[in-house]
């Protein structure tokens, strides 16, 4: 199945437009794990087991791995993902943005080293940066394009001289997502929850790519908006919520607490969407 196929699966069987993000922090384990890098794997492997039936994806950030030396770790939830929710893709949140041989690297190490269903990707350097990636057939590539960040402000809202306008940047790379770099209908584009007016442009200039939405949860960004600003019936949306699942509960109870808060949000996120 291709990345769109395993999405479109994931979101009908579970009723879901949820992502848990795996951005394990071990100063914020439970009681047992805290403070351990050792047990990344033991807390993330429990979490998904917790939401695997509540979600259309999961969204590993690889910083949060290799930050502590655990890729192991990381290839071992990979492994434990494919034979525990199989029919749910895994996005890798990785952020690459590098030219020729060095990004035909990079999406080895996402699809074949880690066996990743997307990628999140900087398109900054361009479609040469990005094609690397969709010489792997059925995978999906993530597009950042305005992120939930208040930083975002400094490139992502600058005019462009254009034959077209004066597009936003952001507005010209949804362009390209919906246009000519989607040649194989692979990409997507990451937009944040905390700015829904941007999401609803987005999605205007691209109405069928895959929306990627981090911001939900911790961040702050308003889910019944989000839904309202993204969801098409023919353009899904997935909505990441990662620090106030994986935290719910410091305690030995942090598994069923992650999958209240997970079933809460997807939840909500249901019921904000629009009645035909």
């Amino acid at each position: 199945m291709t990345f769109l196929d395993m999405l479109r699966d994931a979101a009908t069987q579970n009723n879901s437009m949820l992502c848990v993000g795996l951005d394990p922090e071990p100063t914020r384990f439970p009681a047992g794990m805290q403070g351990d890098p050792h047990k990344i794997y033991d807390f993330c492997a429990a979490i998904v087991d917790a939401t695997a039936d509540l979600v259309c994806a999961f969204k590993p950030q690889i910083a949060y791995f290799a930050a502590h030396g655990a890729e192991d770790q990381l290839e071992r939830l990979m492994q434990h993902m494919r034979a525990n929710a199989p029919r749910v893709p895994v996005i890798l949140d990785a952020k690459r943005g590098d030219i020729g041989s060095t990004a035909e690297q990079y999406a080895r190490e996402a699809f074949e080293r880690y066996g990743a269903d997307a990628v999140t990707l900087s398109p900054f350097m361009g479609f040469d940066s990005v094609e690397p990636y969709l010489r792997y057939p059925g995978k999906g590539a993530f597009l950042l394009c305005r992120t939930s960040n208040p930083g975002g402000d400094d490139f992502q809202n600058q005019r462009l001289a254009s034959v077209d306008g004066q597009p936003l940047l952001y507005e010209h790379i949804a362009r390209l997502a919906q246009g000519p770099w989607n040649k194989n209908g692979q990409l997507g584009l990451v937009v944040g929850a905390t700015y829904p007016a941007e999401i609803e442009r987005v999605r205007a200039i691209a109405p069928q790519v895959p929306l990627l939405i981090p911001g939900v949860g911790a961040q702050g960004g308003d889910a019944a908006a989000t839904v309202r600003a993204g969801w098409r019936q023919d353009g899904p949306i997935i909505v990441n919520s990662s620090r106030a699942i994986l935290y719910a509960s410091n305690g030995a109870d942090f598994a069923t607490a992650a999958r209240h808060e997970a079933q809460r949000t997807r939840n909500l996120l249901q019921a904000a969407i629009p009645l035909p």
